[in-house]
């Protein structure tokens, strides 16, 4: 009865990724120590989008919406989130949309 089961080592993550038309969401199981950069590599997304390799290469990742190093090691049900380089000031967009509601 008192025995760990094998699985004790591993925890759950998730590792996200979304483009304005479609999100990808990839549930895993990983090995206790595992790295940012190892859940991504394993969530297969690199395979499907090999565009998202140099963001999580310079940092663009994070887990919950806070950038961190990619070798920064997953606690159990963090959710990894691999950022797009923005494409317009954030600054220009808010008045670009200010002067709409005008």
């Amino acid at each position: 009865m008192g025995c760990m089961a094998s699985g004790d080592a591993d925890i759950a993550v998730e590792v996200v990724y979304a483009l304005p038309e479609r999100q990808w969401l990839v549930a895993l199981t990983v090995r206790r120590g595992t790295t940012v950069r190892e859940a991504v590599a394993l969530s297969g997304l690199l395979r499907e989008h090999p565009e998202i390799e140099p963001a999580c290469e310079h940092g663009m990742i994070g887990i919950f919406s806070k950038r961190v190093p990619p070798d920064t090691v997953l606690q159990q049900g963090d959710r990894v989130e691999i950022y797009r380089p923005m494409t317009a000031d954030p600054k220009e967009a808010r008045r670009r949309r200010a002067r709409k509601l005008r």
